[in-house]
Order: C-alpha cells, then structure tokens, then sequence
C-alpha cells in the first residue's frame, strides 16, 4: 500500500471514528446546551440555511456597519474577510439546523487532528502512530470540552494552528518558498476565524519555533547542505510579511477599531497601558494542584453547562480555584504513558520543541501563579489585551499528540522493547499505576482522616451549588475518579507486558492503544455532550410582538426588559439599543453604565420601546417613567410593549452649545431628567462657528431636518437652517464614519457624549453621512493583492512540477 494511500485510510478512519462518537450531537433534532450557541452563535449560523446558493458565493467586500445591535455596532470591516472561508458556509447550509452547530465544531476538530496527523507524518511518525496524534488532537477532553462552553470560532480557529506548522516545517525540510508563503496565509485565515487570541497564541508558538528552528539549522554539522543564513532570514521574513499582507483586510480595521475601546491603549484599564487590568486578565489560570487533573480527570469535579441541573453522568460539579469553568484540562492518560519513550529513545529536535509545548504551554496556562507570566505580562505587547491564560492548552495537546505518536512507533521497533532503558521505562509505568492504587488505597483506608482534615475545601459553595451534602459528593467522585485512572493505567501496562512477553502482536499494539485511549476520552467526553430542545423562540422567532415591532420605522430602537435575548428582535430587523459584548466601545460603556430611563438618555438614543412580561409590568410599574405607555399586549397576555412618548427624531437641530470637557460632567448633566438634547448640545471643544450659550426665552426653532435615506453604511439628510446650528444625529460617533456637507468635507464631532455632531450655517444643506473607515480600504488592497501574488506562485509551482514530470518521463 502506497503512503498516499495510507494516510488516506488513517484520515477515513479517524473521520469514522468521530462521527461516530458524536453521533448523539450530530444526528439529531436538537441542539448543543451552552448559552453561547443558544443566544449568540446559533442564530448567524443558522442564516446560511436560509440564504440561497447564489448567496454563497456573492462577496461584499465592504466595511460594514449594523444598525440592528448596540445602537450601531462595527468592527470597521474587520469580519468581512469571514466571506472568504467559503467551506463553513457550504456545512452550514447543507446541513440543516440545529446539528449543523453540532457537525461545524466536530469537522473542524478532524481539521485540526487531520493537521497533526501530517505533523506526524512529516516528523517520520508511521502511518498508524500519526493516526493516535491526530486522535489524540481531535478527541482530547481539553479541545472537545469547547463544545460545552459553546465556542464555536474557537474551535474553528484552533483547527488552523496545526496546518501552520505543517506548512513552516514543509518550508525548512524542502527550503521551498511556497510552504513558507502557505504558513503566512493559513495564519491568516485562522484570523478570520475571528478568535484573535488563539490567533495571537498561535503566531507566538510559531515564531519562537521557527527561532529555534532555525538556530538548530544554522548548528547544524551534518545532513542536508548548509541553508543559505540570508535565505534562511528571508524565508522567516516570508511568513511575517505574507502572514500581515494577507491578514491586513482583519487586521488593519481591527487595530484601528480597538483603539476606542475598553481593551484598547487608551481605555485606561492596566494602569493607564491599555488592556485588561491585571485580576481580570489571570482570573481563569489553571492552578498548579489542578495538574493532577492530567491524570485523574475528576479530581476537581467535572463541569456541566451552566444553567440547568447537573447532569446524572457526573458524580460532583467543578469545585476548583478558577473563577468557573466549562471545560476539561484532561488530554487522555495513555499519552502521558507514551511521552517518556521519545525522551529515551528518539531525542532530536522534534521531540525536545514537543517537550517545550507541553512544559512551556502549561506554564503559560498557570498564569498569575507563575512568575513567568506575570513578567509577559508586564513587559510582551499584547499578553494583557487578553484574559484567560489557560486558554493556550491546545498547544500542549499538540506537543503531547506528537510524542505520543512517535511512543508508539517506538513500542513497535524490537531493539527498543529489548533494551535496558525500555525495563525502565516499564518499571516507571508501573510505578504510575501503583502510585495511583497506593493513592487509592490512603484515600480508603484514612478516610475519616481526610475527611475532617479537608472538609472545609471540600464544602466550598459555588455558584450553582452548596450545602453540606458537597463534602461527600466531592469526596465520592474523587475515589471513583482515581480507582478509574488506577485501572487504565494498569491496564495499559499490562498491554506493555504482553508486547514485551510475545503475547501481544507489534502490529496490534497501537490498535489496543487506541482503543484505551478512545474508551478513556469517550467517558470524559460524554459527560460535556448535552442536547435541549431547540428554544421555542429560535425554532419560530416570529412572535406576536416581533410583528407589531417591525412595523416600527427601521430608525427607532427597542429594549428588551424581560431577559429576551436582544438578537431575538436584532435578527428579524428589530433595532436594540443594548446587546452584550465584552469589548465595548468605551464612550458607550460610559454610557450605558449611566443609562437611566428616568432622563432624556433613552430619548436621544431613539430608544421607542420597551418589551416586558406583564406581570413584570405589574410588579415595576411605579418605577416606570410616565413617558412609556402601553401600546401592545400580546395575545397570550404576557408580554407588553410601552411605548416613549418623547422619544426624538433621527436628527434635530441645536442652536446652543455648551463645551464640557470632562465625560463623568457630561453623563451626569444627560442623567438629569431636566436636561433638553433639543435645546442644548454638550460638546467637547469650542464650535467652529458662533453658537448661542445660553438657551433663548422663548425658544425658537433653528430649523428642520428630513430623512432622504437611512442605510446601514449612508445616510443622507436636508437641513434647513435658520442661525449658526449644530445638527445632532441619534447615532453613535465613530471615527470611521466621514461627512460631506453640500458635497464638502465636514468634520463629525461628538455630542451628549455618544452622538455625532456637524456645525452648519444658515441655509439649506444637503448632509451625507457614509461610512468608509480608511484602514478597511488599505487592508482590502493589501489582502487582495496577497492572494493574486500567491495564486500566481501556486501556478509557477505546477508549472515546474509539470515540467519535471514530462522531462522525468522522457
């Protein structure tokens, strides 16, 4: 059998194996139990069902701006390049809801397991050894548990980090320029994939391999012929430069757009450095006691989804130092057992930087508790733009599928099972299961002991649970946990036995190794596959309400009061004022943290109506400014529409201006419910034009606007203004948003805080408001042209490779 033909049958295989351990998940009506999916991710992914075939293939490539969520919400066109990864949107609109959320992540698991099976491949593993890497990849608890967490970008982004090193490590082995070319493009559609801090992770790994790989090349003394150092520093150049050429149509935008928020360098978080404050950055660090669930992966309990009751199948709920948690750190017991051979038998290059992933990688995941990342923190750019360290363990997993991979072909070779350092290798792994019995049996025996010594930290309340009966539940779960790790890994050693004994075949080894290693990760797994019924609003969103809300002009806002999800009312066309997001603009994080009801705040903003249950109404009624009246009961009587009776148009005009320097004195001078937006303007720095300070006795118009059209990136407006006048639009200021004013181009400036602003004369003008950020434009170009650059390389390489099949064949 050809290797093609190999790796074939093992990819097949390892495809089978998957589908049919999620097949629960995959084949079903229903769908995953992790609020993320439920609330957020089940609703963009569920669109491409419903968009026509043509759809799939029409790109937009401009930068966008949606009105329907948060007031107006972008990422300067950051999202866009997710146009180019045209396979997700063929699975998601093949494969019908709900289990299309289900198969997304598990496809992109065997992605990600088919590129570590080539890593293997690459490294000299055997077919068969690369078959358990990319296993151990695809079904490792810590990668699969992100189903139950509901990340689903994450998964998908994590999939791409091993086809970067494929493609890097191609590059050096064949020192040709298209792998290295291939490692910048794959990183950047991981990019796209738009979790940037498993991007970010990702790009750090594999500069410091390429460093040390390329430090090894130039030591070198035998092999291949010496690589060139100019090209060697020419092909690393290669990765960086085509990796940001080709990123810069997400990168660009997304630099330019974080600036303005509560991650970015002037958010004033991380004393005055930008970023995340210190606490909140390290708050989900893996705690060192927890490294012993790497072998017993109960020890601290096993996480269920939040929201709802903890599931039969586990015993005790998580109880450990993190903050909370939805997944497994555990990677499976029978690659912990495999990793020392390569350290006896196999020790080059491979396998010291796999080392260096599983040490270095977990390091990094304990985060504050280590002095080693608290100094990346402080001094590495970007380390504090992001919060959960721990969030780097699937690069261990990486180094530990390799070295598992080549353990098992080492159990193969005769020489290896015959030496002296293979008895020891054996009386260790024997050592491990004892340790775990002799665990087990202290657990038994001294009981009582540890029960009243411990029992304090057993009885920690969590968020979901308390009360004493966690003391035993806890303590239960932990002996059955460690009688189960004791039982596999003697198990394993009796495997080894036997191989060593003549009683097992070489050849069936790694069969039987697979098989533990599956029965071991099934049963973690299992307990983090949870199914629900498709919720009756995302299975028919068209309530009575969403259709008495979308006959409301496309300008005005709704708040959803009664813990409706807002994308419930955002996906059908309803604008909300508020969605959640952890990364906020931070004028608008101001001002939602000031928002109150009771002020002109929701006037301005455009804020029409609000949606309660009744009886909720009933209870806060008093509470409830007077401007809001009922104007809607639904049919069933429960919920309830009020509308804002001094709710403000579009745009208005503004005759006088105050200059307020200090956003705290602003947000406090909207928050007074005497404040008038049609009266009086609160700016940030002396108009350009003469504007009254005072407001005149009695007030007089300064003029009329009208709405020639409203889109989602222009609007277009008339102004008729009678004095010096500032027109104020009832939308968030942003600077990627440009202005012309008769077609000449104006300066947008903010007001009330949130709002844009243009100073006009008396007369008639003629408003264009388009959105165009140029940092989208610049990236658009550059990636672009990336793309041409290396369509046009791919074919000079099948030009070559053609030429020298057809001189070959003469």
């Amino acid at each position: 059998m050809t290797e093609r033909r190999k790796n074939l049958l093992c990819l097949t295989a390892l495809l089978g194996l998957m589908i049919l351990l999620f097949s629960r998940i995959l084949f079903t009506d229903r769908i995953v139990r992790a609020p993320d999916i439920l609330n957020e991710s089940y609703w963009w992914l569920k669109s491409y069902a419903d968009m026509g075939l043509a759809d799939l293939f029409r790109f937009n490539l401009t930068a966008d701006w949606n009105p329907l969520i948060n007031s107006g919400h972008t990422t300067n066109g950051g999202m866009v390049s997710q146009q180019f990864l045209l396979y997700q949107r063929l699975i998601l609109h093949f494969i019908p809801p709900p289990a299309s959320v289900a198969w997304f992540m598990v496809l992109h698991l065997f992605l990600g397991g088919a590129g570590v099976f080539f890593c293997c491949r690459l490294v000299g593993c055997s077919a068969w050894g690369a078959l358990l890497g990319g296993a151990i990849f695809a079904l490792a608890p810590e990668n699969v548990s992100l189903i139950n967490a509901g990340h689903v970008m994450k998964i998908a982004t994590i999939s791409f980090a091993p086809w970067a090193f494929y493609l890097l490590e191609r590059g050096f082995q064949s020192r040709r320029l298209i792998f290295f070319m291939g490692c910048g493009l794959t990183l950047a559609f991981q990019f796209f994939n738009t979790h940037w801090q498993i991007a970010f992770y990702t790009c750090l790994c594999l500069g410091l391999y390429g460093l040390l790989r390329s430090l090894g090349i130039l030591c070198a003394t035998e092999g291949k012929p010496p690589f060139p150092l100019l090209r060697l520093l020419a092909c690393n150049l290669v990765v960086l430069l085509f990796f940001l050429t080709s990123v810069s149509i997400s990168l660009l935008p997304l630099a330019d757009w974080s600036k303005d928020t509560n991650r970015g360098v002037q958010s004033g978080a991380n004393q005055g450095k930008g970023g995340l404050e210190r606490d909140e950055a390290m708050s989900w660090s893996l705690p060192p006691e927890e490294l012993a669930g790497f072998v017993i992966p109960g020890f601290f309990g096993l996480s269920r989804q939040e929201a709802g009751p903890n599931p039969a199948s586990i015993r005790s709920y998580y109880w450990g130092r993190m903050v909370f948690t939805q997944t497994a750190s555990y990677m499976g017991l029978i690659p912990w057992l495999l990793l020392p051979l390569p350290l006896l038998f196999r020790r080059d290059r491979y396998t010291w930087l796999a080392l260096l992933a599983i040490g270095g990688g977990v390091l990094f995941a304990m985060g504050k508790y280590t002095p080693f990342y608290n100094l990346l923190f402080d001094i590495f750019p970007g380390i504090n733009r992001f919060r959960v360290p721990k969030m780097i363990m699937f690069i261990p997993v990486m180094g530990l599928a390799l070295l598992a991979a080549r353990g098992v072909d080492l159990l193969r070779e005769e020489r290896v099972r015959r030496s002296i350092a293979f008895q020891r290798y054996l009386l260790g792994a024997g050592g491990l299961a004892l340790s775990l019995f002799l665990l087990l049996a202290i657990e038994a025996v001294g009981r009582e002991f540890w029960l009243s010594t411990i029992s304090p930290l057993l009885a920690q309340p969590t968020r979901y649970e308390q009360g004493p009966q966690l003391v035993m539940q806890r303590w239960n779960n932990l002996v059955m946990e460690t009688a189960i790790a004791a039982a596999l890994a003697s198990t394993c050693v009796a495997s080894l036995y036997a191989l060593t004994r003549g009683w097992l075949s070489s050849r069936l080894l790694p069969c039987a190794l697979l098989l533990l290693f599956l029965g071991d990760v099934t049963r973690i797994n299992d307990k983090f596959l949870f199914l629900v019924d498709v919720p009756e609003k995302s299975s028919n969103s068209r309530t009575a309400v969403i259709d008495f809300l979308s006959r409301s002009p496309g300008e005005y806002r709704t708040l959803p009061m009664n813990n409706d999800d807002p994308m419930l009312y955002a996906s059908n066309g309803i604008p909300v004022l508020y969605t959640s997001n952890p990364v906020q603009q931070v004028r608008w994080q101001e001002y939602l943290d000031a928002f109150t009801l009771n002020s002109s705040m929701p006037d301005q903003m455009n804020l029409r109506y609000l949606v309660l249950d009744a009886g909720q109404y009933a209870r806060e009624k008093k509470r409830i400014p007077r401007k809001f009246q009922p104007v809607f009961l639904s049919p069933d009587h429960r919920e309830l529409v009020l509308e804002n009776r001094d709710v403000l148009p579009k745009a208005w005009l503004v005759s006088t201006a105050r200059v307020v320097r200090e956003g705290e004195q602003t947000l406090r001078m909207l928050q007074d419910p005497g404040f008038d937006p049609t009266a009086t303007a609160l700016v940030e720095s002396p108009p350009p034009i003469p504007l009254a300070t005072t407001v005149q006795t009695p007030p007089s118009p300064p003029g009329t606007v009208a709405i020639n059209q409203y889109g989602r990136e222009r609007i277009e407006l008339m102004a008729i203004s009678h004095v010096n006048s500032l027109l104020v639009l009832g939308e968030k200021y942003f600077h990627g948003w440009r202005v012309r004013v008769d077609g000449q181009t104006a300066t947008i400036h903010p007001v009330n805080h949130v709002l844009r602003g243009v100073y006009l004369t008396p007369g008639r003008h003629r408003v264009e408001f388009v959105f165009d950020p140029l940092p989208f434009r610049i990236g658009k170009w550059l990636t672009l042209a990336s793309f041409a650059f290396f369509a046009g390389m791919l074919g000079r390489e099948w030009l070559m490779h053609r030429r020298t099949a057809v001189n070959s064949g003469q």
